[in-house]
């Protein structure tokens, strides 16, 4: 089968470290089923993976990719990407201290199949395409724990999403609309402005701009740029939420601020099976999924160009790769030998 591979990692030059090749098709453990694959979505953990950061070099050679839909026995499905014991966590899968996300112990998605455990596979509701369903589960699943399980969000409230353009932030966006918040972004140029309102903000700012009122949430994936704004946008005893810090951590967090105001200040990563559930009943009920969700759709022999316009950040929207079936592989061949003028014979 074909499939992305991390055969190298350069902090300088990651996408060096990618090739597309053929390998095995997985071997099928007991309790776990082999899917078939038709879409995918990058990731900023896949580029890390090249760049080598959280990833040791010992687990190169790695089929990359968190995010895939596919099909197995009849049925279109999605994979839940955490792979981790509910009961090692309390009932919660991402507090397994030996919880690990596809694509770092065990193969990603970016390959025709793909093996995981029974209990990763979710059956996709019949208004979602296979395109759409593959950019929810790391950066959508993320935002739905964030502004649910985390976070509390509640008809009514309103909430400021830092980076607005980044996938959790415009995953984040779409949601609290969906919950019935107020929501408010921030971005640093026009144009992701504008991406952010397309996405439902209600109103969108530069970021560290003043609001027209202080807000109840805050989602803040960035860090260091935006810690200080984010603090200061809340109302007294709000909550701050956080999954990453794509500018680094802040080294002046505060702390008067914190406790004076009865802040909070709440960690999040990944979500549960039950919690990417929760997110396909929301956009079943609230649906559909807007246009602008999808920057672009590459097939998986041309997966470079999906890296190179992740690694550039200026994307609007998550890149999805496709996974055509061998059937439709064939036709493409046939079809691109045919306008040269040669039969697939030779």
């Amino acid at each position: 089968m074909r499939a992305a591979v991390a055969v190298a990692q350069s902090a300088t030059d990651p996408i060096a470290g990618l090739v597309v090749q053929d390998v095995p098709e997985p071997e099928v453990p007991e309790g776990w089923v082999k899917v078939r694959v038709r879409a995918a979505s990058l990731n900023p953990h896949d580029l890390w993976t090249l760049r080598g950061v959280g990833h040791p070099a010992e687990r190169i050679p790695m089929i990359l990719g968190c995010d895939g839909v596919g099909e197995l026995d009849g049925r279109r499905v999605l994979l839940h990407g955490v792979i981790g014991d509910p009961d090692a966590g309390g009932g919660d899968e991402t507090l397994d201290p030996r919880r690990e996300i596809l694509s770092e112990i065990h193969p990603g998605t970016f390959a025709e199949y793909i093996a995981v455990p029974r209990r990763n596979v979710v059956d996709l509701p019949d208004g979602l395409s296979f395109d759409e369903a593959a950019c929810l589960p790391v950066a959508w699943g993320t935002a739905y724990r964030m502004l649910t399980t985390r976070a509390g969000v509640s008809a009514g409230q309103a909430v400021l999403v830092q980076g607005a353009s980044g996938g959790v932030s415009a995953a984040s966006i779409w949601i609290a609309k969906a919950l019935g918040a107020r929501v408010y972004a921030t971005a640093r140029t026009p144009e992701k402005r504008a991406y952010a309102l397309a996405m439902g903000a209600d109103a969108a700012f530069e970021t560290g701009a003043r609001l027209p009122e202080r807000v109840d949430v805050v989602v803040d994936t960035v860090g260091e740029a935006t810690w200080s704004h984010s603090l200061r946008a809340l109302r007294p005893g709000g909550t701050v939420v956080l999954c990453g810090a794509t500018t680094g951590g802040s080294p002046d967090p505060e702390l008067q601020r914190v406790f004076y105001l009865q802040l909070k200040i709440v960690g999040s990563t990944m979500c549960t099976l039950d919690e990417l559930k929760g997110l396909l009943a929301l956009i079943d009920e609230k649906g559909p999924l807007p246009e602008e969700l999808i920057d672009r759709v590459v097939p998986l022999e041309e997966i470079r160009d999906g890296f190179e316009a992740l690694a550039s950040g200026e994307h609007l929207g998550k890149i999805v790769v496709r996974l055509p079936l061998a059937s439709e592989m064939d036709a493409v061949a046939g079809f691109a030998a045919a306008r040269a003028g040669t039969s697939l014979a030779g």
